[in-house]
């Protein structure tokens, strides 16, 4: 109750309407933004505009949700704050739909001010033009706030970013969301990409395959998800998602982002990953942090603001992605690690994949913690946006893997030992498409304790094993499991039948 004894008014009717008030300017265009945006950026040499931030990656420590912390009277009112502000600033208000599945559609309301619109260009490039219907989430993002802080309601469906600059910070405040109502619906949020495969299997008939690909920021997820698997018609392989997707337990996989993909650019090689470089380099192209010269040249070899460069490119840009954001059925998942114990590839019982999905395993990015990058890390489902219980997620995880009979994969993308061996893209998706055929045979070994290809069609698999590449690998794989067993025991809604199946 408020001090004159009357209900408080709900959040979203706390905030301008934008349709009415004076001091935003409603849904601009996509050039009206980049227009109001000009002051702050380069034009590179393909056309595109390109901007730095002040603030270069996420600000995981200082982001709480009302689910997890407690709210102090200092919370509240930054969230206050955040409202109020909405109301007295010249603002761009854009409303975005996250999804297409009719289970998991959500439209999104985003407030800038207008001298960062840049952010709204950003982020209104990744989400398709709202249909008219009313908001489900909002997010107010006030870059110049006098503190940096993200704040999260999840059952208002409100976020307030305070004191940052970085796109990626807006894109993330609906995308977190967007898993938590989710799993409030029966499914699980999963930071993964996701993937339609169309091979020949075994006798040489052609059959469909959906996989996702679990991992953190710079461990190959974006390049696995958008390879075209060098397959010739009729056998193909098209992207669905690239970043956060939806396992509903009907089996199928919702997407969320339907026009853009947020991706790193550092390094970004046209050999390599030449359909991720074709749609960077397009005028389509919006640049973060990216090294841009006075002139326009790129440098996406360079790290001259951060390792973190990213940049939003259009879907229809890629050759890979398909037309289609989500997935009727989920076939296969694959936990992808940088753990140099761990094989380029092994199949995981459903108590194992439970176990990969704990420990999360990967290593530090610029994205994460950049004073950090280059760590061995382990994050919840690989997934720094879980609200409430991590290992209530697992258990659902476990579940739904279970009832619909989904095949797990731990893929190493990283190298072996002390980079004795290296496992490149070539290796990595040959390993994915001869799994979608069903070609690996595969062996139970002892000595590392997992289920190991015995052969891959067109690899020396026997040239990766990693005991191999270890000195005194079974003091080194004890320990780690050890360390892992430790780990899963701080979860205490896990069940003991995934901690047991420590690998």
């Amino acid at each position: 109750m408020s001090e004159t004894g009357t209900e408080p008014r709900p959040l979203d009717q706390q905030l301008p309407d934008p349709v009415t008030a004076s001091n935003v300017r409603h849904n601009p265009s996509l050039t009206e933004l980049r227009d109001l945006a000009s002051h702050q950026e380069t034009t590179t040499e393909f056309g595109s505009p390109s901007y730095v931030s002040d603030v270069r990656s996420r600000s995981a420590d200082r982001t709480k949700n009302a689910v997890d912390h407690e709210f102090t009277a200092a919370d509240d009112a930054l969230v206050e704050d955040a409202v109020e502000l909405a109301s007295e600033r010249e603002l761009v208000c854009v409303d975005r739909l996250m999804g297409r599945h009719p289970e998991a559609t959500f439209c999104c309301r985003l407030f800038v001010p207008v001298e960062h619109a840049r952010l709204a260009l950003g982020w209104a490039n990744l989400f398709e033009p709202s249909d008219g219907r009313e908001p489900d989430l909002y997010t107010v993002h006030l870059p110049d706030y006098e503190e940096r802080a993200i704040r999260v309601l999840p059952e208002t469906g409100f976020t307030a970013v305070l004191g940052t600059d970085y796109i990626g910070e807006a894109k993330k405040s609906f995308l977190r969301l967007f898993m938590y109502r989710i799993k409030q619906q029966g499914g699980l949020g999963l930071h993964a990409g996701s993937k339609h495969v169309r091979v020949r299997d075994e006798d040489g008939d052609l059959q469909s395959v959906g996989q996702a690909f679990m991992g953190l920021s710079a461990t190959g997820k974006s390049t696995l998800t958008s390879h075209g698997c060098w397959l010739d018609d009729p056998e193909d392989a098209s992207m669905r998602q690239d970043d956060v997707c939806a396992l509903l337990p009907d089996g199928s996989v919702a997407g969320s982002e339907a026009t853009g993909l947020f991706i790193k650019t550092i390094g970004l090689d046209e050999d390599e990953q030449p359909g991720l470089y074709r749609a960077a380099t397009d005028d389509s192209a919006i640049l973060e942090n990216v090294a841009v010269d006075d002139d326009g040249t790129v440098h996406f070899d360079e790290d001259r603001y951060t390792t973190n460069s990213r940049a939003v490119v259009r879907r229809d840009e890629l050759e890979s992605a398909d037309d289609e954001i989500d997935l009727d059925d989920i076939d296969q998942v694959f936990f992808i690690t940088r753990n140099p114990l761990m094989p380029p590839v092994a199949k995981l019982s459903n108590d194992q994949a439970a176990v990969a999905f704990m420990l999360g395993e990967s290593i530090e990015t610029s994205a994460g913690d950049p004073s950090r990058a280059g760590e061995s890390i382990r994050v919840v489902g690989t997934n720094p946006f879980i609200i409430g219980s991590e290992g209530e997620e697992g258990n659902i995880f476990h579940d739904l893997i279970d009832i619909l009979d989904v095949d797990c994969y731990v893929i190493n993308t990283g190298y072996l030992g002390e980079r004795s061996q290296d496992i490149g893209v070539t290796e990595s998706v040959t390993i994915l498409t001869e799994a979608a055929r069903g070609t690996i045979e595969w062996t139970d070994d002892d000595r590392t304790g997992l289920t190991i290809p015995e052969s891959v069609p067109e690899l020396d698999i026997e040239d990766y094993y990693v005991p191999d590449h270890v000195d005194d690998y079974d003091e080194a794989i004890a320990e780690l499991r050890a360390e892992r067993q430790e780990y899963l025991a701080q979860f205490e809604d896990l069940r003991d039948d995934i901690v047991d199946a420590v690998y």
